[in-house]
């Protein structure tokens, strides 16, 4: 089994998809509108296999956007990847060592969905 698409409720799905795919540099795989009423998106980290999806018509969509919380974005450069998305006009809070070779930085989407950047240091070059 692979988990590959978390759907996420959000208010907007224009806004949505401009802060995954310009702010934090995801790919726009799929924006559909299969029927009347009906819009899928799917937005996927660089490196990542697996897709956020946000849209409006399906019950996978349904819920209180902001309700998400701490999706894990696990990077090989915690400080690097959070100065690319700094520059990219991302609020992304400081960097937490949390022992152990693990640190994170927390950020939230436009409807404060959380995501979570996590460097763990013994996962590089072939174990990343």
């Amino acid at each position: 089994m692979k988990l590959e698409l978390v759907p996420i409720p959000v208010a907007d799905v224009d806004r949505a998809k401009a802060f995954y795919a310009d702010r934090l540099g995801f790919s726009v795989d799929v924006d559909a509108r299969p029927a009347d009423g009906v819009r899928v998106v799917q937005v996927t980290p660089p490196g990542s296999s697996c897709s956020i999806g946000f849209g409006t018509g399906l019950a996978a969509y349904e819920g209180t956007p902001g309700t998400i919380r701490a999706l894990h974005l696990v990077v090989a450069d915690i400080d690097r990847a959070r100065a690319e998305l700094v520059g990219r006009g991302v609020d992304v809070e400081p960097v937490v060592d949390v022992g152990g070779g693990v640190r994170y930085a927390a950020l939230a989407d436009p409807d404060g969905n959380t995501l979570t950047l996590q460097e763990m240091a013994w996962r590089t070059g072939d174990a990343f």
